[in-house]
C-alpha cells in the first residue's frame, strides 16, 4: 500500500474514501485562513471552528474522488444539520491522514525502492562495466611550482 494520505471511513450512508493531498490542503488553508497543521491542532485541542470540520470532510471527499457537488450535498445533509461533535472525529482522522499519513498505511513495510545496503543494488552492479580502481591524486600532495 502506498502512502498517499487516503483513508476509507464510514460516513453518512456508506463507506467513503477521503484524501487530503497537497491541493486539498491548500484549499483548506484558504477556506479556514490557517495552515493544515493549525487546523488539525484546533480539531484535536478543542479550539475548532465549525468550518474546520465541514471543510475538512468536504475537501477530503473531493480528494478521495467524489464530485464536488455531491461532496457538498453530503456535508450539508450529514455534517451541517447534525451536532458538530458527531463529525469531529472523522475530521480529525481525515486531516491527520493528510498531514501525517493514514494509520492503516504500513510505515515500516519494505518498499519497492532498492535497498541502499545491498551491494547488488548499486548503480554499477547491473551495468555490466567494471568498477573503476583508478585513484585520484590527493589534493594534499606536493605540487611543483615554477620557482623550483
Amino acid at each position: 500500500m502506498s502512502r498517499d494520505a487516503s483513508t476509507t471511513q464510514p460516513f453518512a450512508d456508506d463507506d467513503y474514501e477521503f484524501r487530503m493531498a497537497w491541493g486539498e490542503l491548500e484549499k483548506l488553508q484558504e477556506a479556514c485562513d490557517a495552515g493544515p497543521y493549525v487546523v488539525l491542532d484546533r480539531l484535536v485541542s478543542g479550539r475548532w471552528r465549525m468550518a474546520d470540520i465541514s471543510n475538512v470532510i468536504r475537501l477530503g471527499l473531493i480528494g478521495g474522488g467524489m464530485e464536488p457537488v455531491k461532496a457538498l450535498k453530503l456535508v450539508r445533509s450529514y455534517v451541517e444539520t447534525r451536532p458538530p461533535l458527531e463529525s469531529l472525529v472523522l475530521a480529525q482522522v481525515v486531516l491527520g491522514a493528510g498531514v501525517a499519513g493514514a494509520p492503516e498505511e504500513e510505515v515500516g513495510k519494505k518498499s519497492e525502492a532498492p535497498d541502499q545496503d545491498d551491494p547488488t543494488n548499486s548503480p554499477t552492479a547491473s551495468s555490466g562495466s567494471e568498477p573503476s580502481t583508478a585513484t585520484e591524486p590527493s589534493s594534499a600532495s606536493a605540487r611543483k611550482t615554477s620557482e623550483e
